[in-house]
């Protein structure tokens, strides 16, 4: 019955309270006691809450650097995506007309997706 890890926390508090609360306490020495223990809760709560907002931050730092690393790979690998292209076309049209065509393509590809996405970001006007 006495085992610490099946005492409730009331019970523990209570527990606590015991030896710091004399039977024949005055009024004032019980305010301020309350006081006391409020600002002793209030700076757990807040300790508490500092805590976890650090691994919150520890988590999201972790997960930027695998995306930082995701995206420079796909970076690369749309960059050799790119060159085969390149090179893939060198022989049927010449590697200056395979450039322009892929450099074309690509820049209108940026340029579509880019007014689509400043459009999102416009607000919509309703009638």
């Amino acid at each position: 019955m006495n085992d610490p890890s099946n005492v409730t926390p009331i019970r523990r508090a209570a527990g606590a309270m015991q030896g710091r609360v004399a039977p024949e306490a005055s009024l004032t020495t019980l305010v301020s006691q309350l006081a006391g223990d409020a600002k002793d809760l209030a700076s757990a709560e807040l300790a508490l809450q500092k805590a976890k907002v650090g691994e919150a931050i520890g988590r999201y730092k972790n997960a930027i650097v695998f995306f930082a690393a995701a995206a420079v790979l796909a970076l690369a690998a749309l960059i050799a995506l790119l060159v085969g292209m390149i090179d893939t076309l060198a022989t049927l049209i010449g590697p200056g007309f395979a450039t322009l065509v892929v450099v074309g393509v690509t820049l209108l590809i940026a340029a579509t997706l880019g007014i689509v996405g400043k459009n999102r970001f416009s607000p919509k006007v309703q009638a």
